[in-house]
């Protein structure tokens, strides 16, 4: 064995036996063979962090770019505009620092070449393409620089078109001033000069609107009705600076007091929806005719004409005709021989005739009324003419009735009529219609010529005494005729708001004006084509701003809508129900119609806070707004509108 040398490690062989046996130091040689590995994980981690950081920011900007690109676009052409397109850069460039090359600035992270290109969809939005090259750090030590990263973007206004119906109280009361108390208004607007004003044309509705006389009440300088028009135009400008330029907005607008002014409106859908609008038809009023002759006094104009007492017999009325008269002096005459006994003689007498007349519900033909004619008033007898305004009346199916169903409504209370037979509107008719002694308290009643202390006519009649007594106390008005729903430049709107007969007068009945507002926009109702989608657009948003300055106030002396309540009994019926509680019920009742028909409702009062129905009747309690100051009321208009016009951003 002295002569084996396989162990020596001073030969080759032993050598590498004993490296091999020796682990001294094998973890620095391992760890050296897998620094490069480790150090492809280590860097790869690092950098696509920072990549991962990058796109973030990246596509943060884009959505950011997009939307002010949207937000600022004019909707014409088939391009991005230049101030869209500015605006969606700077935009851009406030989340996304881009490189300067001519400077040698590095964009954010230090990335180069960033890009952001925005434009116009087919559809009206702005979509865009972002791209930023970001340098690597550890990786490029394998070979890969740069990553070149890519987003996509698109802003998008999803907000559908608007539908815009004002419901506005134009009472006596209106001519107050805003902060005027209950008390201080009512004693003013009883008190107050009730000035006549010419009908225009301009305003629309029925053919014998324009032309005729009106009165409305003398308002206060700075008057609840002046902050009202000035309310409306601040709607209408803070809308329109705050809505989207492709935005399509249509204004409607209802004036109402004891009655309202839509007879246009119902003969644009179809003259079948009135009393008469087919052919003639008669519809009821409480009024008054001719009972029989009267003779008001008799003169002696001739003591002896020299006949017998057998040819004592002569008689001559003028006119001719029983119950007809002279038209200048509304009398006739009858001249006849009377036989003296006492001086043997034939005299001649002259009578002065004048009407008896009865005081009950008549009916009259309205067929040439509303075909747009003018006639001869039935109920005087100087040759007085009369037309129809285009204020309506309508029946009631339910009188005395306390508590409505939504899915249920009574034709009077259901904005989706399509009236027929009884359940027709017929012509309100103040010049043809009278009050008569008593009040309710006897069916029929009679007077010798003209009686207008005990049996006033509530329209006009210059020639009789005292017969605008019932219309000069707000008891009855037709006022300006509904808009419907359309579009309206500004100068519209202010046309129709400072229109000559846009004036205060006449009682608040608030389910009057609630009725037809809910009408013309309702999507389901006769006007349903009004307030329809724009060809190729979403369903509008629509809304029902409501204002008033009170509550409601409604009198079985005047005559309304609901005719006069005194004789017609139509929303009281035989109940014992108070009136008041009974036309709020009916205002409650079509306020839950209409938000049923997903129409947003807001409530405006000119008052220290809305009422207990003012604030039921808007879809939230926070759209109920009160304001006892001018520059209040139009705050509040403009805060509505600026609700409104809020866009819905989405990518």
């Amino acid at each position: 064995m002295l002569g084996d040398k396989s162990n020596d490690c001073t030969t080759p062989r032993g050598f590498m036996v004993s490296l091999a046996r020796d682990v001294r130091g094998n973890t620095l040689a391992i760890m050296a063979a897998f620094l490069f590995p480790l150090m492809g994980l280590v860097g790869s981690a690092v950098d696509m962090s920072r990549l991962y950081v990058v796109k973030a920011r990246l596509q943060q900007a884009c959505d950011a770019g997009v939307l002010a690109g949207r937000k600022f676009m004019i909707d014409t052409g088939t391009t991005l505009d230049s101030n869209a397109a500015t605006q969606a850069q700077a935009y851009f460039g406030s989340n996304f620092k881009k490189d300067v090359p001519a400077s040698g600035t590095k964009g954010f992270m230090n990335t180069d070449t960033v890009t952001f290109t925005p434009v116009k969809t087919t559809d009206n939005q702005v979509s865009a393409t972002a791209s930023a090259i970001v340098p690597m750090t550890i990786t490029k030590i394998f070979g890969t620089s740069t990553t070149t990263l890519n987003v996509s973007c698109q802003a998008r206004f999803d907000v559908a078109d608007t539908d815009i119906m004002f419901v506005l109280d134009t009472t006596g009361s209106m001519s107050c001033l805003p902060g005027d108390d209950d008390t201080t208004c009512s004693n003013y607007a009883g008190s107050a000069t009730k000035v006549a004003y010419t009908r225009p044309s301009t305003s629309g509705g029925v053919t014998g609107y324009a032309g005729t006389i009106g009165v409305g009440t003398t308002e206060k300088t700075g008057s609840r009705i002046e902050a009202l028009r000035q309310a409306v135009l601040s709607f209408y400008d803070t809308f329109a600076a705050n809505a989207d330029p492709s935005t399509k907005v249509r204004y409607g607008f209802v004036t109402y007091s004891s009655s309202v002014n839509v007879g246009q409106a119902i003969l644009d859908k179809s003259t079948s929806y009135m009393v008469g609008g087919s052919g003639t038809e008669t519809a009821n009023y409480q009024s008054r005719h001719v009972y029989a002759d009267y003779v008001s006094s008799t003169a002696t104009t001739n003591t002896n004409n020299g006949k017998t007492s057998a040819n004592c017999t002569a008689s001559v009325r003028t006119p001719t005709t029983v119950k007809t008269y002279t038209v200048s002096t509304g009398a006739a005459t009858r001249v006849y021989d009377s036989w003296s006994s006492s001086t043997s003689k034939c005299r001649t007498l002259t009578d002065t005739i004048v009407p008896q007349w009865e005081y009950k519900q008549l009916p009259f033909d309205v067929s040439v009324l509303v075909s747009g004619n003018t006639i001869t008033d039935p109920t005087k007898v100087k040759g007085q003419t009369t037309s129809w305004l285009g204020c309506v009346e309508t029946t009631v199916d339910s009188p005395g009735a306390t508590s409505f169903t939504t899915a249920s409504l009574p034709s009077e209370l259901n904005p989706d009529l399509m009236p027929t037979g009884t359940s027709r509107w017929w012509p309100h008719l103040q010049d043809l219609t009278y009050a008569r002694n008593g009040w309710g308290n006897a069916n029929t009643d009679y007077s010798n010529n003209d009686d207008p202390s005990n049996n006033p006519n509530y329209g006009v009649d210059a020639t009789v005494s005292n017969s605008t007594s019932l219309r000069n106390a707000g008891a009855v008005t037709c006022g300006k005729p509904a808009k419907r729903l359309g579009v309206m430049t500004r100068t519209d709107v202010y046309n129709y708001v400072y229109a000559t007969d846009f004036v205060p007068m006449g009682g608040t009945y608030h389910d009057i004006g609630m009725i037809w507002g809910t009408r013309l926009i309702s999507p389901t109702g006769a006007w349903a084509s009004d307030t329809a989608a724009w060809p190729n657009r979403n369903t509008p948003n629509r809304v029902i701003i409501f204002l008033t300055d009170g509550d409601m106030a409604p009198t079985t002396t005047a005559y309304s809508m609901y005719g006069v309540e005194a004789f017609d009994k139509r929303v009281a019926g035989s109940s014992g129900t108070s009136l008041t509680t009974l036309h709020n019920t009916r205002f409650l009742a079509e306020c839950a119609a209409a938000k049923a028909r997903n129409i947003d409702v807001w409530t405006v009062s000119i008052d220290t806070a809305a009422n207990t129905q003012l604030t039921s009747c808007a879809t939230t309690s926070a759209q109920a707004l009160a304001t006892t100051d001018g520059t209040g009321l139009a705050t509040a208009f403009a805060n509505i509108a600026r609700h409104l016009a809020m866009l819905r951003l989405t990518r």
